[in-house]
């Protein structure tokens, strides 16, 4: 098989797809055109996934991309994310058309921008050079900013700004961190062409600067865990989060933020090779992880915007993501795992959130109550996403969450154990207070009539079925899947 041209058009669609949104004229169109960009793109992405799972990695360009297990199963969970919003985005933009939200001028801007920024996150993704991988993440802030601020108004406008400095001083850290990396490989006399490739730096990991290296992964850290949303870093990500239309939540909770997270666990095995010190960079990530779920807990409490809820859950679950990779062991697959159930979980829960805010006219808590009554699809599908969201058995999130749990007391990390309780016990009782409040309290306001279709009944349930299926049993090739991706991060 040409994997040249098979990561040649995993690339090109995308930007393809990008410039007939921007040039279609029917609004009607340009979401069919961006929808149809999506499919071939996912058609191809499972290809690709399938002979790496299959075959094991493959590189392609002259050793310029490289796909192995762990990035396969980045994209496979992006090709669910994108697939389902880019679905979504349909019937809540036709929301947002006929109440005059958005023009066709921004429906050109969210096609094209939605298509580019599909691109370039999976450029981080199949990248084996570490400075195209830092590109890939830096378009992703250029292209994603703007679609925060489609709605014009003021509130985005200034969501819009924030995110913009802070995750681009943030990517300036992780440009520095990039640069110590090259730094540290100066030993081993290598060409320019192989300075940051991630396969030479992996075999070579032991004759690295471990210094340098050291230095570096602390910038990349900081960098790339500013675009994660790890606590102190966050502070862009509660109003982006609120402000954006919701298919472009649903696409940073649901993976941008994992995409950033990538970029920090492809230097793990290097630097713990390198430092001859195994644990040195996990430590690191379990203290960020903890950090994460103690702030998220203390803001979740006092919500009550749902969109802003929802983002700091978002904080909450990227912090027990890099926790759990942190732990090692059982806590690298647990990783994995939860990676995939929260973006399962978090895509609909924006979903669900979005389309009540059409209803409502407001994301205010207070004004959304007796969900279940008024907005029996939407209403249900944002309960059950909490549910899920705060580790209620028997979805999925709970099983994932025990696992990390195991990996503590495994690790004997009593300390993160104890602490990771703490955080999640105070998330359960605060989160599940707004919850029961909006699922059945007295309505406060005049809803619009709830009017779904087919295909949004099935996004609003089949997310919950998946959730409620995963917590009881995992199919054999999603476990070998995982199993061949935590292996990656294993093999120091």
């Amino acid at each position: 098989m040409n994997y040249n041209l098979l990561l040649g058009l995993l690339l090109f669609v995308p930007c393809a797809g990008a410039a007939i949104c921007i040039a279609i004229r029917a609004p009607g169109r340009i979401l069919a055109a961006m929808c149809t960009t999506v499919m071939v793109w996912a058609l191809i992405t499972l290809k690709l996934c399938l002979e790496v799972f299959s075959r094991g990695p493959i590189q392609a360009a002259d050793r310029v991309f490289y796909v192995d297990a762990l990035s396969a199963y980045h994209l496979c969970v992006m090709m669910l994310v994108f697939v389902a919003s880019s679905v979504y985005a349909i019937g809540y933009f036709k929301e947002e058309i006929r109440s005059e939200r958005i023009t066709r001028r921004g429906l050109h801007q969210y096609a094209g921008l939605w298509c580019g920024a599909l691109a370039a996150m999976t450029l981080s993704l199949i990248s084996n050079n570490l400075g195209i991988m830092w590109v890939g993440i830096e378009a992703t802030t250029l292209l994603t900013a703007f679609l925060i601020c489609i709605p014009r108004k003021a509130a985005s406008i200034e969501a819009m700004w924030k995110y913009l400095m802070i995750c681009s001083i943030g990517v300036a850290f992780a440009f520095l961190g990039t640069l110590l990396i090259a730094a540290a490989s100066g030993g081993l006399h290598l060409s320019r062409s192989e300075t940051l490739l991630w396969t030479q730096l992996r075999v070579s990991a032991s004759a690295l600067n471990p210094m340098l290296l050291k230095m570096g992964f602390l910038c990349l850290l900081v960098g790339y865990g500013t675009k994660a949303g790890l606590a102190p870093l966050h502070n862009w990500l509660p109003d982006a989060h609120s402000q954006a239309p919701a298919p472009v939540s649903a696409i940073f909770s649901g993976f941008m933020l994992n995409a950033a997270l990538y970029c920090i666990l492809r230097y793990v095995p290097i630097v713990e090779q390198a430092t001859g010190r195994v644990g040195w960079s996990l430590q690191l990530l379990s203290l960020f992880g903890i950090i994460s779920i103690i702030v998220s807990a203390a803001f979740i409490i006092f919500q009550h915007d749902v969109k802003r809820l929802l983002a700091y859950h978002s904080v909450e679950h990227i912090g027990i993501i890099t926790l759990a990779f942190g732990l090692g062991g059982l806590g690298t697959f647990a990783a994995l795992f939860h990676t995939l159930n929260h973006s399962i979980c978090k895509t609909l829960s924006f979903f669900a959130a979005g389309r009540l805010g059409q209803t409502y006219d407001t994301h205010d808590m207070t004004k959304m109550s007796g969900t279940l009554a008024s907005a029996p699809v939407w209403g249900t599908a944002l309960f059950g996403s909490l549910l899920a969201l705060i580790g209620v058995a028997p979805f999925a999130l709970f099983m994932s969450e025990f696992q990390v749990l195991r990996a503590a007391i495994d690790s004997r990390a009593i300390v993160w154990m104890i602490l990771f309780l703490a955080g999640s016990g105070i998330v359960f009782v605060g989160a599940l207070r707004h919850a029961i409040a909006m699922a059945w309290g007295e309505p406060v306001s005049v809803a619009v009539p709830e009017s779904t279709g087919m295909i949004e009944k099935f996004l609003a349930f089949a997310p919950i079925a998946v959730l409620l299926v995963l917590g009881v049993w995992i199919p054999g090739p999603l476990l070998a899947a995982m199993k061949q991706a935590a292996s990656v991060l294993r093999g120091f």
